[in-house]
């Protein structure tokens, strides 16, 4: 049986885009079958390529953000870099972009060149503040983000400065807003046949997932705290320590499980106090139900404190470094880390794609290619003739 085509089989993306929030919401569409191109600058490549650990020269994380992608270069200040995107363009159904305001449009690339030849096109601009606004010349990054959307503020222990997270969190959540945002804009276009811009910043999808703290502020002045890993909303909630020195977290948002919980470690006579009975009113005990939930795993190994909690029905996780996840047999079953064959780098193991389809299934056809590798291929099914690319390459265009 033949199998189904991916879902996103036939879409044309052109990835102009660096670090982080653009390239990854284009390597999500490229996971379901879009072919992706990515554009990178003949003598600077996406800087991705020389972020972290690197084997034998060869940048891991772009294996990970430029899979599914064919790469080639293309200078677009110069006049053969712009006519040959424009071209590419005319035949793409999405362009992802993060430069600053202005930029393309300095290089005779803004919407209305690009929907002069594509009117169908979708064109997706990814920046740290939106296409306008007081901010929107800055150079923006993640981390201003996550700073500017009060993630920071309520991050970390009350008496301890504001907590930055050590990865792209806020470019990340920029990536899935983006995918969507496209998939989006693709479903307009069928009915109206026409594209359109995404504008995307990257302080909003963050301060969207922190939940309705603008409502709480605009109704009750109430402003969040840092309250470590504790909840205003229940508990107990934190990591705790065990017998054998390793950590495990407990949440206990359900009312039920709370209960379950105090019955395990052999408090059940709290239950039965008048505060007990809401998320609210045990949050403002937790001193005593952490105490109470501590003690008793203190006293034991992590692995009969995960058993004991699995045969009480109640949520406990063993807090995970990268070593745990590769070995834990839930994302083995899930096949949540795979393995890609590499022509580099030989097998290499990375997370699979978001989700799973039963019908039409994404996957990781190969890994980050080489800077340029798909150059003369891209253009040659343009139509570029060798002499045309041996012009490109004299000017530094390619």
């Amino acid at each position: 049986m033949t199998p189904a085509p991916a879902p996103l089989a036939g879409l044309r993306v052109l990835d102009l885009a660096t670090l982080f929030a653009g390239p990854l919401a284009a390597t999500m569409l490229g996971d379901f079958g879009a072919d992706v191109v990515k554009v990178e600058h003949p003598e600077r490549p996406d800087p991705s390529r020389g972020h972290g650990p690197s084997k034998d020269g060869i940048g891991l994380w772009w294996k990970l953000l430029g899979r599914n992608k064919r790469a080639i270069t293309l200078d677009l200040s110069k006049p053969g870099g712009r006519d040959t995107l424009l071209r590419l363009a005319a035949g793409a159904d999405v362009v992802v972009e993060n430069f600053r305001p202005g930029t393309l449009e300095r290089w005779g690339l803004g919407w209305d060149d690009l929907r002069g030849v594509n009117p169908r096109l979708v064109l997706t601009r990814v920046t740290g503040f939106g296409q306008y606004g007081p901010y929107a010349h800055r150079p923006g990054f993640g981390t201003l983000a996550e700073a500017m959307s009060g993630f920071a503020a309520m991050t970390g222990e009350p008496d301890a400065p504001p907590v930055l997270p050590p990865f792209g969190l806020a470019d990340s959540i920029a990536a899935l807003a983006t995918a969507y945002a496209v998939l989006t804009a693709l479903a307009a276009r069928d009915r109206t046949g026409e594209g359109q811009v995404v504008d995307m910043a990257i302080i909003e999808p963050i301060l969207t997932v922190l939940g309705p703290q603008p409502l709480w502020y605009d109704q009750l002045g109430h402003v969040q705290p840092r309250t470590g890993n504790r909840s205003v909303n229940n508990a107990p909630r934190n990591t705790y320590r065990t017998a054998d020195g390793t950590w495990v977290a407990v949440s206990t948002s359900a009312q039920s499980v709370a209960e379950r919980v105090m019955r395990l470690v052999g408090r059940p006579e709290l239950t039965e106090e008048p505060w007990f009975a809401s998320g609210a009113g045990r949050a403002r005990h937790a001193d005593v139900l952490d105490t109470a939930v501590g003690d008793w795993i203190a006293r034991r190994p992590r692995a009969e404190v995960l058993a004991a909690f699995d045969a009480a029905e109640a949520a406990v996780a063993p807090v995970q470094d990268v070593r745990d996840v590769m070995a834990d047999p839930q994302y083995q079953a899930l096949d949540t880390v795979t393995t890609v064959d590499d022509p580099e780098l030989g097998p290499i193991r990375m997370q699979n794609v978001l989700f799973r389809l039963s019908a039409t299934p994404g996957s990781i056809r190969w890994a980050g290619r080489p800077h340029g590798a798909d150059t003369e291929e891209v253009l040659t099914e343009l139509g570029l003739t060798p002499g045309d690319l041996k012009e490109l390459r004299e000017t530094g265009a390619v």
